[in-house]
This record gives C-alpha cells, sequence and structure tokens, in this order.
C-alpha cells in the first residue's frame, strides 16, 4: 500500500464546524467554508464569511486580526478600516479591478492564489472583470499586529511561530498529531490564537504531490493551502 494510503487510512475527515464559536481556551479550532454563514454587505455588492476575528467579540473597530472569504457579485466601494493594514488574493471567478482616487493607484486582481497588500483607510472602489470573483482577506491592526498570507504545497507547521489559520485550496491535506489527526479537503481548515509550544502539531502534508481533479482556474496540478501567520507587535 503507497505511503500516503497509509496515512490516509489512520485518520478522520475533518468536522463541519463553523466561524468563530470556538472557545478562547482550545488550541486550534476547525472549519469548513461551506458551513461558515455569509454575512450580507449593507451596499448588496457581495458578502463575508467571517472565519476568525481575534479577540472573539471584537467589532470591527476593535478587533487585532481578522481573516474572511468574501464573495464580489458587484462593483462599488470598498469598506474603509482605519488604522489596518489588508492582504488581498483572489480565490475564484474572474477577477476585480481595484482603483483608487489616484489614477496611479490601481491594482488587477485576476491571478489567482498572488496576495496584494494595501492600506484599510485607503479609498478603493472595485469594478468586476467578469462575473462575482471569491476572495481571501487578512485584516491586521496596524501598530498590533503583523503577518502575512502565502500559499505552500508541500508542509506547514501549526503553531510554531504564533497565531495563525490555514485553509486547503486544492487537493487532500493529512493533519498529524494526536487526537487532531484528520483529511482536509479544500475549503476545510483551522486557526490557533497563539503559539502552542509543546502542543505543536506534526505538519500538515499533501496527500499526493498532484491533484487529479485540479480547480479549473488553478495555476498548476500541486495541493495548495493558504497559510497565514500572525504575531503581536512587541513596542
Amino acid at each position: 500500500m503507497p505511503a500516503a494510503a497509509v496515512v490516509e487510512a489512520t485518520l478522520q475527515p475533518a468536522p463541519a464546524e463553523s466561524g468563530t464559536a470556538a472557545a478562547q481556551g482550545e488550541a486550534v479550532h476547525w472549519f469548513d467554508l461551506r458551513t461558515v454563514p455569509a454575512t450580507p454587505w449593507k451596499n448588496g455588492g457581495g458578502s463575508t464569511r467571517e472565519l476568525v476575528c481575534w479577540p472573539p467579540g471584537a467589532g470591527t473597530d476593535a478587533f487585532g486580526w481578522r481573516v474572511s472569504v468574501a464573495r464580489i457579485a458587484a462593483a462599488g466601494p470598498f469598506s474603509a478600516f482605519s488604522g489596518v493594514d489588508r492582504q488581498i488574493m483572489l480565490l475564484d471567478g474572474d477577477g476585480v479591478t481595484l482603483h483608487g482616487e489616484q489614477a496611479e493607484l490601481c491594482h488587477t486582481l485576476q491571478q489567482r492564489w498572488q496576495p496584494w497588500s494595501f492600506a484599510g483607510e485607503q479609498p478603493l472602489n472595485s469594478r468586476l472583470i467578469g462575473g462575482p470573483s471569491t476572495d481571501f482577506n487578512l485584516m491586521l491592526r496596524r501598530g498590533q499586529w503583523q503577518g502575512r498570507m502565502q500559499v505552500l504545497h508541500d508542509t506547514g507547521t501549526v503553531g510554531a511561530m504564533g497565531a495563525g489559520l490555514c485553509m486547503v485550496l486544492q487537493g487532500q491535506w493529512a493533519v498529524l498529531g494526536g487526537d487532531a489527526a484528520r483529511v482536509l479537503q479544500p475549503g476545510q481548515g483551522l486557526w490557533w490564537p497563539e503559539a502552542m509550544g509543546a502542543r505543536v502539531l506534526q505538519p500538515l502534508q499533501p496527500l499526493s504531490p498532484e491533484v487529479a481533479n485540479p480547480h479549473p482556474f488553478a495555476p498548476d496540478v500541486r495541493p495548495a493551502l493558504v497559510w497565514v501567520d500572525v504575531v503581536p507587535v512587541h513596542l
């Protein structure tokens, strides 16, 4: 039996948990994007699925860091977040053009899985290139938290450095480590509120170096995982 099959046979499917309802005392919080409720935007131009907002219960003017998936269905302005650094990445759809009040500020978000950073207070308007687009978003309270998002194709270690989140984009990924062992499918993932020290899980590993049925808009056939690392700023 291939090694990947042996690993997969010992793992449990990931549970269909939703959103940020887990208690603060838990080390790892699991989610499935399909079960996370979508909150419609006030302007009717899209919706947001919040994966984590830290600290729990914080409003839009008080969170330290926040990760969400947004669906942009119509052209319109981006909400302003003063004092927040933002990173955005296209997951699905034809893409969107973001442009500011000044002509030199214009970015086309059309290539999948390529993060772009901008200041949250910067006024931006979006224009769809074709149909609706789905984006992955990271927000960091400036001066309090710093971090990055990236796409991994090999392995990643949960809780090795600080807080964070990961979500499968393509392929199947094995999460190893004691009672947490399980298999994650596209749209499933986990987040952790702090560095885990001795509780750190073994690295997440793809079950195959290539995906048999890749996403039709994926850059290639490798398994893919969006990974977010965040750490507090020590002044």
